[in-house]
């Protein structure tokens, strides 16, 4: 059963806001002003966040930023470089 999760996995495609395919180690674009929930930080536009990391989820990504370490962001709200 182990082996069958790990090939669902490997079979969701995760796309930025224009649609190119996004893999682990990335670097992306944030093309929005983002607020961080919980604190009083906001990603400016035009952010550049390297080595992303895909989750479970193909609507979100892990990152970290310079101001904020383990981020989870939108794909919606991001452009791949």
């Amino acid at each position: 059963m182990a082996g069958h999760d790990d090939d669902e996995d490997e079979d969701v495609v995760v796309r930025d806001s224009n649609g190119a395919e996004l893999k682990s180690g990335d670097s992306v674009h944030v093309i929005k002003d983002l607020p961080v929930k919980g604190s009083s930080i906001v990603i400016k536009r035009g952010t550049m966040i390297k080595n992303i990391r895909l989750t479970n989820n193909p609507e979100q990504i892990e990152c970290n930023a310079d101001k904020v370490k383990g981020l989870v962001l939108k794909t919606c709200f991001l452009k791949k470089v």
